[in-house]
């Protein structure tokens, strides 16, 4: 038996939009179900929000999101980072250039004080995110 660990996003109205661009990052299927689709639309003007979508890419990278009804709070106090690590560097710097597309860079990939080559920075999104290369001199 096994244990895993998938980030889970939630957005105020534009999960649809952010799921469609970590695909075009990361490649994989993207499924989505509307609150509609559910029938757990308490506003009929909120149907067509996600309640729930999933990106499983052939790499085994798992990330869901969904969209928050107006009825309910968006928790924006919490703190997080999504961090992706490992040592094919090319794949990594993909992710970070398009990650990177349209949002900020808070800190540089570049060569951190433990040898690797490590960045953060925030998408478009507004979701923070972490990359690791190991191994890498430059």
């Amino acid at each position: 038996m096994s244990t895993l660990m998938n980030p889970y996003l939630s957005f105020r109205d534009n999960a649809r939009e952010a799921m469609a661009f970590y695909q075009s990052v990361f490649g994989g299927t993207l499924e989505s179900n509307t609150y509609g689709d559910m029938n757990m639309a308490e506003d009929p003007a909120e149907a067509n929000k996600i309640m729930h979508s999933s990106l499983k890419t052939d790499d085994g990278l798992v990330l869901m999101a969904s969209d928050t009804p107006a009825s309910m709070a968006l928790d924006e106090g919490s703190s997080y980072s999504i961090s992706l690590s490992g040592s094919d560097g090319e794949r990594l710097r993909g992710y970070w250039d398009k990650l990177l597309d349209g949002g900020q860079m808070t800190l540089p990939l570049e060569k951190a004080p433990w040898g690797d080559m490590f960045g953060m920075l925030n998408d478009k999104f507004g979701t923070s995110w972490m990359i690791s290369i190991e191994g890498q001199d430059s």
